[in-house]
């Protein structure tokens, strides 16, 4: 359950960006290639903020598909749930991935003054 330290690194990023202000909602961005699965990720993030200043902020996740690009013939391919790394165009193997490796926290949603 790598989540756990992956919402430790998270609080810590947060705590510091925050700069004092109650943080209500974390925003990320998180690649399907990552291997993390958002729902544990949330439940992980409950254990984390628990009893600290993050307590009751929210992880708000958007999950950013595999796409690849053929070196070959230049097509972009989005792939599905099992991501074959094979044009979706002309079956070409030699294939560079686009998107689908992010983790990022985009935005912090901060309680007002």
């Amino acid at each position: 359950m790598h989540e756990l330290s992956i919402c430790g690194s998270i609080a810590d990023i947060v705590q510091r960006s925050a700069g004092g202000r109650r943080v209500e909602t974390i925003n990320l961005r998180i690649g399907q290639l990552r291997q993390v699965v958002p729902e544990t990720l949330v439940y992980c993030w409950s254990l984390v903020s628990a009893e600290t200043p993050l307590a009751g902020s929210a992880l708000v996740i958007e999950s950013v598909p595999v796409r690849i690009e053929c070196r070959g013939c230049g097509h972009t391919t989005e792939l599905g749930a099992l991501p074959i790394l094979v044009c979706g165009a002309c079956g070409q193997g030699k294939t560079t991935v686009v998107n689908g490796e992010e983790f990022l926290i985009t935005s912090l949603e901060l309680a007002e003054v």
